[in-house]
């Protein structure tokens, strides 16, 4: 057992002001900054030795305690250890991998290996931001496309992960989150413009796992406003489990989820009662079950797990895996879903920026209902607060929103956000409490959506990206010394030109417009088809024979803290068996 970990503690996060566990250190002052130099977006350093022999008083930030292990539950610790490269390998290595097969008279799907009962079969799914930060370590030449064909090639190929491996176990199929991606920005777009929605206004988008662990642990009052549409990851995740798991007609626990993240909160995500086969294969409540997602890596874990394996990541091959050597998916609609004939719309618009762009889309979605409409967009105090608004022709508003990057920035937004109560003193009659407003200003806020991200610059600066002093990094891009805040700017602009890098030339190889986008009857928002999408997942839940909103849309649960509270109810051997069973509950 972990020294950190014991049988008191396994359902506590700390309060900074009950049991912090934040050390003591000091970090030498800063060359003053320049007047005429500014960055966009917050850098932290550390790392740094102490100059001086006197501790100044501890001051603690809210990212200290975001960042802090005392944030997490000690079951959470658990949880997030049991995902990571050396888990991947030695599951790889388990059994040999559950073989797919097709006859040949009636076309009918198969599968071989049942009778090993810890054979799995092997899929995963990769997210555009790992791409580009793949991308940019490889360097310049190197695209988004690129780096996910060289994913593919270690996942699939063989040369990758199943030439060193004890089976030769490889991954069956590895698909693009895009595809759910673009499901996710059609349902959000809707969520937001359904005025008989069951989430409150402004919506608050969900798909990033630190901001929604923060909201459940310290400000439950936003719960009620973040959206209930699964993050893309989570979507591919129930997606791929209950398809192969229905149409190959095998228990979900033997179908084997990878997700590639830029983030490490997403291991957290995958570790959610919400977000297990209880949903959809039991009695539709959060419980204890067969996870969607089994495994997250981040784009970082990528190398180590090549390094493991003696493999160069950088000289894998830039190519697809040949056709003739790629399995069918079983059902032919999401197969086109999943892998369409031609390759996606990129993200080429800067200002959908780099976290999946839901914000954009719902503007764009707004903006194609009102034509001669425009998208106004406001600076707000730094670079990762913006307002938009969508005006008719004539000028007048017709729907505002924001974006808030950044836990700084996410402070400011909860605290707007947060209701008054009645005031305590002997007959009063106004409410206190919430956040000051100038006279004149309306109560909460005007937005109709916020996209909020936890990290500065959103998911292409996640926490489980390659970062700049990386000794990859300062090996590739040839640094003489320790990078700073100039070259960690430059660094992470890189990485977005490589987001927004995926180049047009396959359409032209393909033959130009995808066929699933053919059918769109022509309502086509940034490049989707949202009557394609509502087509697509309701043939899903038909497949499948379960409730779409069960498939898409999730839920959110407080998290109360038990620091300080009688932890004699249960035995010290009875906490031990909930942590060794539990699998995540609200985070």
């Amino acid at each position: 057992m972990s020294a950190i970990l014991s049988a008191d503690d396994l359902n506590d996060f700390i309060s900074p002001g009950v049991a912090c566990i934040k050390p003591v250190e000091t970090l030498p002052a800063g060359p003053p900054a320049s007047s005429t130099e500014t960055l966009e977006h917050e850098v932290i350093l550390d790392g740094q030795q102490p100059t001086n022999g006197t501790n100044a008083p501890a001051q603690i930030s809210l990212t200290d305690c975001l960042a802090c292990s005392g944030c997490v539950t000690s079951a959470e610790a658990v949880l997030v250890s049991l995902q990571s490269h050396s888990e991947l390998l030695s599951v790889l290595d388990q059994a040999p991998g559950l073989r797919i097969t097709r006859r040949s008279d009636d076309g009918q799907f198969g599968i071989e290996g049942l009778e090993n009962p810890d054979s799995k079969l092997f899929v995963a799914s990769v997210s555009p931001q790992t791409r580009a930060s793949l991308a940019a370590a490889a360097g310049r030449d190197v695209s988004e496309r690129d780096a996910g064909r060289m994913i593919t090639q270690l996942l699939m190929g063989s040369d990758g992960v199943k030439a060193g491996g004890q089976w030769n176990n490889a991954f069956t199929w590895v698909v693009d989150t895009n595809a759910a991606r673009e499901a996710c920005l059609v349902l959000g777009a809707e969520e937001a413009l359904d005025d008989s929605s069951a989430v409150a206004k402004p919506i608050l988008s969900s798909s990033c796992p630190g901001w929604v662990c923060y909201a459940e642990k310290t400000h439950p009052h936003v719960l009620p406003h973040i959206s209930k549409v699964k993050s893309p990851q989570a979507l591919m995740g129930t997606l791929l489990k209950t398809t192969l798991s229905r149409t190959l007609g095998i228990p979900p626990d033997r179908i084997w989820h990878l997700a590639v993240m830029p983030c490490f909160d997403k291991k957290l995500e995958a570790s959610r009662e919400e977000l297990t086969d209880s949903i959809w294969n039991g009695n539709g409540q959060p419980g204890r079950g067969v996870r969607d997602v089994d495994c997250v890596i981040t784009s970082k874990e990528i190398l180590m797990l090549t390094e493991s394996r003696n493999i160069d990541f950088f000289n894998l091959p830039r190519s697809s895996i040949p056709a003739s050597l790629q399995t069918p998916f079983p059902d032919p609609t999401l197969q086109r879903f999943l892998f369409p004939p031609r390759s996606r719309i990129s993200q080429s618009d800067p200002l959908a920026g780099t976290s999946g762009g839901n914000l954009y889309y719902t503007l764009q979605y707004v903006a194609a209902r009102h034509p001669g409409s425009k998208i106004i967009t406001v600076r707000g105090r730094n670079a990762d607060v913006v307002e938009y608004t969508v005006t008719s022709a004539a000028g007048e508003p017709i729907f505002k929103a924001a974006r808030y990057y950044g836990f700084r920035n996410i402070q400011n937004l909860v605290r707007r956000l947060k209701p008054a109560r009645p005031s305590r003193m002997p007959g009063a009659t106004k409410m206190v409490g919430g956040a000051r407003r100038p006279t004149g200003k309306s109560a909460g806020l005007e937005y109709a959506y916020v996209e909020v991200m936890a990290c500065p610059g959103g998911c292409t600066n996640g926490g489980g990206q390659i970062k700049v002093d990386d000794p990859v990094v300062i090996e590739r891009m040839n640094f003489e010394s320790k990078p700073g805040p100039q070259e960690q700017k430059q660094w992470l602009a890189q990485v977005d030109e490589a987001y927004f890098s995926a180049s047009d030339s396959e359409d032209e190889v393909h033959g130009g417009k995808d066929s699933s986008m053919a059918e769109d009857g022509g309502d086509t928002v940034g490049g989707i088809s949202p009557s394609y999408i509502r087509n697509t997942l309701a043939h899903w839940a038909r497949i499948t024979d379960v409730d779409a909103s069960k498939l898409v849309y999730t839920t959110y649960r407080e998290v109360v803290s038990d620091v300080g509270k009688d932890k004699n109810a249960d035995s010290s051997t009875e906490r031990v068996v909930q942590l060794a069973g539990k699998i995540g509950g609200g985070w």
